[in-house]
């Protein structure tokens, strides 16, 4: 599963970085964050087809991380479905809609595993894995919108939009970490993806490629970023050396 991510670029940075044309939120930015859990609002790339609009427009809105469906009753399920797999996105009630429709990118410099430590029943070891060049990670994500019954229909509440990340098998090297990764979705198939006139989730299915053995790198960091509360850039530096041999 993906628990946690980094994402700490400014807003400018993420609208030039996926060639966004309309701010989705203006008036709102968010903070870098360097332990994005779930329920938090997280940035994500959308395309949508705006009304009397001839064609889709590539967004960058504010969005909740765990997946409420249209059709729930209430916004407690979407805790439980913050990653969906890939294997099954076509078949679950609560992402074939999406997968069909309402597909997105989710900007991040990287993510968190946690991994067993050696003779240690219950301790575990949390890893960063982020793109080895240092780039954006783009995780293929879904998302939904959601209408509150309880609240009036002008009510700037109305509509809850919230958004789920898709996982993959782990490749080799990260596989030891953990056995489940985000998916990552090549720019060259940005567009493509984002289309909402794509709804043939067979062929948007064969968008989702895991990654190449040797795109991502992974090394320890500090347990500090167990505990959601702790955030800032000490979280993504690597354990010092010494540190990491004690591990193993």
């Amino acid at each position: 599963m993906c628990g946690r991510y980094a994402s700490a670029r400014k807003k400018h940075e993420l609208l030039e970085e996926f060639q966004v044309e309309q701010d989705g939120d203006p008036d709102k930015e968010l903070g870098a964050d360097y332990n994005v859990a779930p329920t938090k609002n997280v940035y994500a790339v959308l395309s949508r087809v705006p009304k009397e609009a001839a064609r889709a427009v590539r967004q960058l809105r504010i969005v909740k991380w765990g997946l409420v469906p249209a059709w729930a009753k209430d916004p407690s399920i979407g805790s439980r479905l913050i990653n969906a797999r890939a294997e099954t996105l076509a078949e679950k009630p609560s992402y074939r809609q999406a997968f069909a429709k309402r597909r997105c990118l989710l900007p991040a410099d990287g993510y968190f595993e946690w991994m067993p430590v050696e003779g240690e029943k219950k301790k575990k070891q949390p890893y960063f894995i982020h793109p080895a060049d240092g780039g954006v990670l783009a995780m293929a994500g879904l998302y939904e919108f959601w209408k509150d019954p309880s609240r009036d229909d002008d009510d700037p509440l109305k509509w809850l939009v919230t958004c789920t990340v898709i996982t993959t098998d782990a490749e080799d090297q990260l596989g030891r970490i953990h056995d489940r990764m985000p998916m990552m979705i090549d720019r060259d198939h940005w567009a493509e993806w984002l289309d909402p006139k794509l709804t043939d989730t067979t062929q948007a299915g064969r968008l989702l490629v895991p990654a190449e053995p040797g795109r991502l790198t992974a090394y320890a960091v500090s347990t500090d970023v167990n505990n959601v509360r702790n955030n800032g850039p000490d979280l993504i530096k690597p354990l010092p050396e010494e540190e990491e041999t004690a591990l193993f």
